[in-house]
Order: C-alpha cells, then sequence, then structure tokens
C-alpha cells in the first residue's frame, strides 16, 4: 500500500487532476475523496470513502495519511482545523485567503504538518527566486506592474500567485506589498507613483494561468511571463509536497519555497 491520500474537492478541476495522478502512481494510494453529492465523481476506485462530509471520510482512513485540499478558504479552513486537531498531515492550494486566514493556518500548523501554497509550480517557485534579485539590480528607477489572466470561473482576485509574487518583490525593495499595491486604477488618478506594485487581474475562457511581471523604465521594458499550460502541473506540485510532508515535524506553516531550499542544500 502506498502513502494514503485523501483529496478534498475531489470534483473539481484541480481535485480531478490530482486524484487522476494518484492512481497512476503507484507509490500512492486513493483512499478518500471529499465533495458534494452533485459534484462527487461518478467512478470511485474500490475502497476509497466518497462523502461530502471530511470528518467522516477521514475517520474511515488508514493512519499517517496525507490531506490534499483544493477547494475554498472557508472549507479549506475547516480542514486545517479538523487535520490540526486530529494530528493530520495537510497539503492546501487553496486560493483567496485573507491575512487574518493565512494567520489562523499558521496557528494550526503549529499542531499538525501543514502545507500552504498558492501555486504549486515548479516555475512561479523559481520566479519567486529570480525576480527579487531583478528588483534588486535594476532599482528605484523601475516601475513594476503585474499582469495575470485566468478562466472566467476563478472567483478571487488578484490570482493568489500574483499576490506572492508582488510580496516578493515588495520585500526586496524593503516595502510591505499591502502598502504599495495597487489593483485598479480609474479616472482623473494622477502620475504613477514611484513606491507603488500595480497587480491587476484578467478573466475569461479556460485560461489555466498566465502571470507577466514588467519591469518598466526610461526607454525599455523587460517581461517574465509563466504560463501554466496544463493544471497536471499543479497537481503534481501538490503530491511532491504531500511526500514531502511526511517527514516534516509540525511547527511552521510549510510552503513550496522549503522544499526548493531543501534541495538545493542537498
Amino acid at each position: 500500500m502506498g502513502l494514503p491520500i485523501i483529496v478534498v474537492g475531489a470534483g473539481g478541476r484541480m481535485g480531478k487532476a490530482i486524484c487522476d495522478l494518484v492512481l497512476d502512481n503507484p507509490d500512492l494510494d486513493l483512499v478518500g475523496m471529499v465533495e458534494r453529492p452533485e459534484y462527487q465523481p461518478r467512478v470511485a476506485p474500490v475502497d476509497c470513502v466518497v462523502s461530502d462530509d471530511f470528518e467522516s471520510v477521514a475517520s474511515a482512513c488508514p493512519e499517517n495519511l496525507v490531506v490534499i485540499d483544493f477547494s475554498n478558504p472557508d472549507n479549506s479552513l475547516h480542514t486545517a482545523q479538523v487535520c490540526a486537531r486530529e494530528g493530520i498531515s495537510l497539503v492546501i492550494g487553496t486560493t483567496g485567503f485573507s491575512v487574518e486566514e493565512q494567520a489562523t493556518l499558521a496557528n494550526y500548523a503549529k499542531k499538525t504538518r501543514l502545507f500552504w501554497s498558492p501555486n504549486m509550480s515548479v516555475g512561479v517557485s523559481v520566479l519567486q527566486k529570480v525576480l527579487p534579485q531583478l528588483a534588486k539590480d535594476l532599482g528605484a528607477d523601475y516601475d513594476i506592474e503585474i499582469a495575470e489572466i485566468h478562466h472566467h470561473n476563478k472567483k478571487d482576485a488578484p490570482s493568489g500567485t500574483a499576490l506572492r509574487l508582488g510580496e516578493c518583490l515588495a520585500e526586496a525593495r524593503g516595502q510591505k506589498l499591502e502598502d504599495v499595491r495597487v489593483s485598479a486604477r480609474d479616472g482623473i488618478i494622477g502620475a504613477r507613483s514611484k513606491d507603488e506594485i500595480g497587480i491587476m487581474a484578467l478573466r475569461g475562457g479556460s485560461v489555466v494561468g498566465v502571470h507577466t511581471v514588467y519591469f518598466l523604465g526610461d526607454g525599455e521594458c523587460i517581461e517574465v511571463t509563466h504560463r501554466a499550460e496544463s493544471r497536471a502541473n499543479f497537481a503534481r506540485g501538490a503530491l511532491r509536497a504531500a511526500q514531502w510532508l511526511g517527514s516534516r515535524e509540525p511547527g511552521r506553516l510549510y510552503t513550496m519555497k522549503d522544499i526548493f531550499e531543501e534541495d538545493s542544500k542537498a
């Protein structure tokens, strides 16, 4: 038997991609699927518990399991609360958490192994290392703007990935994103300040995710773009996190940055 996995939000686009990859991996075992009845997968593996109640699924599954949750902030917080109480390892890929909700996740992480990343992509993780260096090298004379595009069903804006990229760029300039972020411009707003970082959201079609960071200088523009062409990329990252998390200790909220820092030291 491989590592037992429960997928919360199993009927969604990301949930289906994760379930498919788990079923194809001999080192993993899909033991539970959580989804509302109207969205529950039509065919579940033999011996896989399927319900809209996470607690009942978790109680019926083997110990030493890992839960993967790509649902919504309210639901993911409930999942985290139960996992913290029961000592269950949890990987969250949900976006749209408020600052207060992120603090709640960090508190739950003191009690159980908890991993959260708004983007599980290897490429985006590398961007978080590269972009701050670009910001430092180019200096304050270059304006920073971020544009993101997602499918028309995405509910939160700007995306969690765009916000995380904005955070790492603001930190590179000795700023806090909440102090310099601008996500709406309309009417006679005056000249752009040198400190601000614009983050704009576009929605339409079936776009999985495109993020572009612009460094706009006098007479030139540098663009760095990441295009997600398949949800399988995020699903693979989530499963990598699930396998990695098993050997960690509770105490803090882990992210993709932790995985890559550990790999770079190996």
